[in-house]
């Protein structure tokens, strides 16, 4: 139990810290586009900030998954790829079709794999409102600017 605990730990804080390095790289790439983003038009800006956001959004979770599905296969918990990979990705997104199940002496990482995906989604929808909350007060701020 204290195996699958720590090693569950471990890729929960691996993905939670990917994901913080990829939110404070967005940040600073709104940042940094400001003088653009103020300039009008803004809807095509705006559409295209969050199409970025939404594929970064989309890379992390895959990441994420990836690294849950490296690690059941790396620990011996499925004996190929794509049973570590469907398992992950049923488990982070908590769909639990409930098809493939972890072996008895490995299920507690199942319901970690699941709080992970379930605070992942949290975070994302967490990064999308903040960067469509910074574009919108950036363009604000600029149109109140303008002469």
């Amino acid at each position: 139990m204290l195996l699958q605990i720590s090693i569950g730990t471990m890729v929960i804080l691996t993905t939670i810290v990917v994901t913080a390095l990829v939110f404070w790289f967005i940040e600073g790439t709104v940042t940094r586009a400001s003088p653009w983003l103020i300039r009008r038009p803004y809807s095509p800006k705006m559409a295209v900030v969050l199409l970025v956001t939404v594929v970064t959004v989309l890379i992390m979770m895959t990441l994420a998954v990836w690294t849950w599905a490296l690690t059941f296969l790396v620990i011996g918990v499925f004996g190929d790829l794509e049973a570590s990979v469907y398992f992950s990705i049923v488990a982070f997104t908590t769909l639990g079709f409930g098809d493939v199940l972890l072996p008895h002496e490995w299920r507690i990482l199942g319901g970690l794999t699941a709080a992970n995906g379930l605070l992942n989604m949290g975070l994302y929808t967490a990064l999308l409102v903040e960067v469509l909350r910074r574009v919108r007060s950036e363009q604000v701020k600029g149109t109140t600017d303008d002469p």
